[in-house]
């Protein structure tokens, strides 16, 4: 049995996805339903229990012989959102629910498949996997750094697997309750379907308009990875997962073009409220990825846009 927690948000319930075509092992999702607008992105798939995320949580601490079936629990929940300033509501849900699955996971031997995030790094130039360049500009991001450093403190000379992935920046199906939070390739398709054109923020921090730079990953190459590490268990440590190459949002909002074979780009002026938390640049540095073994290839954005725009017309 594998257990994948927020598996009905984005990148969880393409993991489940993922997990349902790899084996016939049975998948428990984890999730708060509360927005039960995210109960679509669970209707096609095979799971074989729902549970909430704190019932969850009670039952792993109070029940040994349920997780003696559990092969891996992928900690995929979180709330995402880097708008959000609640510090309190973050650090409970990204830092001590975290937490107390680890300790649980650890003292069961379960291996611990997690999501960190490329918001470690904020407005950082390196992005190797050293604390000298974890510097976050959000609370979303301090909260999973902080979990990271925890996991460095107490796990990764543990018996059992434990690992980190920093998804740098996710884009593909079952993103679309995510609101403002969905990638800007869901909202270049959505503007250009409404308006026929896409909008881009101005230039800022020195670069020109559209062409502040980020390292844009499809999600199925994510799900791979998280795939790869479980059939790889002597492998633990915390891990760049991107492309390894920075592609500017024009190139995004091109390939949405492309595939419409219409559409025009439109620069709006850059948010001043959101100036000082915005990362212009990233770029995973894959070398500890690599280093691990991990041999999967990731798509390019013109790849990933055409796969992703391919898969919503199929809606």
């Amino acid at each position: 049995m594998y257990i994948v927690t927020g598996g009905a948000g984005f990148i969880g319930s393409n993991l489940v996805k993922a997990l349902n075509t790899k084996s016939s092992e049975p998948v428990v999702v984890v999730d708060d339903l509360t927005d039960g607008h995210k109960f679509s992105n669970l209707a096609d798939l095979a799971i074989a229990d729902y549970l909430d995320k704190d019932e969850f949580a009670d039952l792993m601490e109070s029940n040994s012989d349920y997780l003696q079936d559990v092969k891996a629990v992928f900690h995929q929940g979180a709330c995402s959102a880097t708008t959000e300033w609640d510090g309190r509501f973050m650090m409970e849900n990204n830092y001590a629910y975290s937490r107390e699955l680890l300790h649980i996971c650890l003292e069961h031997k379960v291996p611990f498949v997690y999501a960190s995030s490329a918001a470690v790094y904020g407005a950082s130039r390196s992005f190797v996997e050293e604390s000298a360049n974890e510097l976050p500009l959000n609370v979303y991001g301090y909260s999973k750094l902080l979990f990271d450093q925890y996991v460095r403190r107490v796990a990764l000379g543990a018996e059992s697997q434990v690992v980190g992935l920093r998804y740098f920046n996710v884009y593909g199906p079952r993103e679309q309750h995510k609101g403002s939070m969905a990638s800007v390739a869901f909202h270049f398709n959505e503007q250009l379907r409404k308006d026929g054109e896409v909008r881009l923020f101005e230039g800022s921090a020195g670069y020109g308009n559209g062409e502040q730079e980020r390292d844009f990953v499809y999600v199925e190459d994510i799900c791979a990875v998280n795939l790869w590490f479980l059939e790889h268990p002597e492998q633990s440590g915390i891990f760049n997962v991107g492309t390894g190459r920075a592609q500017p949002f024009n190139d995004v909002a091109n390939a949405v073009i492309a595939w419409h074979k219409r559409g025009a780009i439109r620069y709006v002026p850059f948010p001043a409220g959101l100036k000082e938390a915005y990362q212009s640049y990233t770029e995973a540095d894959l070398s500890a990825l690599r280093g691990a073994g991990c041999d999967i290839e990731f798509r390019s954005v013109e790849a990933g846009v055409k796969a992703y725009m391919d898969a919503l017309s199929a809606v």
